[in-house]
């Protein structure tokens, strides 16, 4: 009996709403058809750019994925905000680092 391979990946919001598109609305049952009205309303980026900002965030900052995913999913607009989603972690991450990750969340911000 051969074993079906499972493979996790985590995910933004905005690539959770594109994925759900993707499918087809006609397609999906009751709670996905849900979870697609959430990430429609929550998306703060499109999943192209959510793609590049945990990307950026991985490489320039040195921030763990998961980090920089619920960073992306909720693109805090202050130091302060931004201390709540890192605060948990065992680094001190300088202000400095702080306000740069803030200026690129800004340049990536949708305007609505």
């Amino acid at each position: 009996m051969a074993k079906n391979a499972i493979t996790e990946k985590n995910l933004t919001v905005p690539q959770v709403k594109k994925l759900l598109v993707s499918l087809g609305e006609e397609n999906l049952d009751q709670f996905q058809r849900r979870t697609l009205d959430y990430a429609s309303k929550f998306s703060k980026v499109d999943a192209e750019a959510s793609e590049k900002l945990v990307e950026k965030l991985v490489e320039k900052f040195g921030l763990e994925e998961e980090e920089a995913i619920q960073v992306v999913n909720c693109m805090p607009k202050s130091v302060e905000e931004l201390r709540v989603f890192l605060s948990g972690g065992r680094k001190i991450i300088e202000t400095s680092k702080l306000e740069a990750i803030v200026n690129l969340l800004d340049e990536h911000r949708k305007l609505k």
